[in-house]
């Protein structure tokens, strides 16, 4: 009897035993390296932002943060592949917005917000603008709605991919100003950037490109921001150019798989808002034109939710597709 007692004792008090070892395991994280896919090729904006968070992170955490870039499919390539991981905490996604924002309401995606994926973090906004190539002697937007309305289809825009928010900013400018640019979708934005510079295409609208309007190779005309940049006080924003309720924010995050512990996202979110106050990881950020909004997990769902109304509403308003 007393044997049986103990038997019994034993397996009642296993699932607490369990719960504690879970919770202690839950509680060490990470205690090895921690992936980071990024959806898109290195060299781009997603890799210009990501690395340094991947730095920061794992210095942070004593793990390494490794970064996996997966370009394709405008970033669909690699935010599924995180949307079907494992929910363990060991694999994240950091990426702007449009895969999970835009893509979805232009073709069918295998992932979703808060089926498949959850919010984690939000690491960035991206401040710069359209940017063109200076021997066209461009020089303001309303000088660029003039040519391409003399020229139409003469211009080219480089994008990161179909269904990219790179790509909403120009089928936006062109819904709203009635003019035709060829759409030129790429990887990402680090090919595109190739392109431009050797004068395959004519504009953009990334923060890679900014090093090369510094160097006079490229014409900033506007910035696509509430506020100007500071770097180039004298460009005006999108709205102040003329062109106002057409911007298209292009703002990274990092996101987990649908059933990562809280714990963890709550651990990942306080550590990423403390790394984004320090003065060095503020100055990392300026200098590749980048602001980092403090959200928790909460804040930024309530944010994507907004985002991605809005981008609905945009291209059913504007007939925008991915033949853009």
């Amino acid at each position: 009897m007393i044997r049986r007692r103990s038997l019994v004792t034993s397996m009642l008090a296993a699932p607490a035993v369990l719960g504690a070892a879970s919770a202690r395991a839950q509680g060490a994280w990470p205690n090895k390296p921690v992936k980071l896919i990024l959806p898109y090729a290195p060299g781009g904006a997603t890799d210009i932002i990501g690395r340094p968070w991947a730095d920061k992170l794992g210095q942070a955490f004593g793990q390494p943060f490794v970064i996996d870039n997966r370009g394709g499919a405008a970033g669909g390539i690699g935010t599924e592949a995180v949307a079907k991981s494992a929910n363990d905490g060991y694999t994240f996604l950091l990426t702007p917005a449009g895969p999970l924002t835009v893509l979805p309401h232009l073709r069918k995606v295998a992932y979703g917000v808060p089926k498949e994926l959850v919010t984690v973090a939000r690491v960035g906004d991206l401040v710069c603008g359209f940017t063109i190539r200076p021997e066209l002697g461009i020089n303001t937007m309303a000088e660029l709605v003039a040519y391409a309305k003399k020229n139409p289809g003469k211009l080219a825009y480089g994008s990161a991919g179909a269904g990219s928010s790179t790509h909403m900013r120009i089928e936006a400018l062109k819904a709203a100003a009635g003019i035709d640019i060829l759409h030129v979708p790429y990887r990402g934005s680090a090919d595109a950037l190739n392109d431009l510079l050797a004068g395959n295409v004519h504009m953009m609208n990334e923060i890679n490109v900014i090093p090369h309007i510094k160097a006079g190779k490229l014409k900033l005309l506007s910035v696509s921001y509430p506020t100007r940049h500071p770097d180039f006080p004298d460009v005006p924003t999108l709205t102040e150019a003329g062109f106002p309720s057409i911007d298209v924010p292009i703002w990274y995050a990092i996101w987990a798989p649908a059933g990562t512990p809280k714990d963890i996202i709550a651990a990942f979110n306080a550590k990423c808002r403390e790394i984004a106050a320090t003065p060095d990881m503020l100055q990392r950020m300026q200098s590749i034109n980048v602001v980092v909004p403090p959200e928790t997990p909460e804040q930024m769902l309530a944010y994507f939710e907004k985002d991605f109304a809005a981008n609905g509403q945009l291209i059913r308003d504007k007939k925008i597709t991915l033949d853009g």
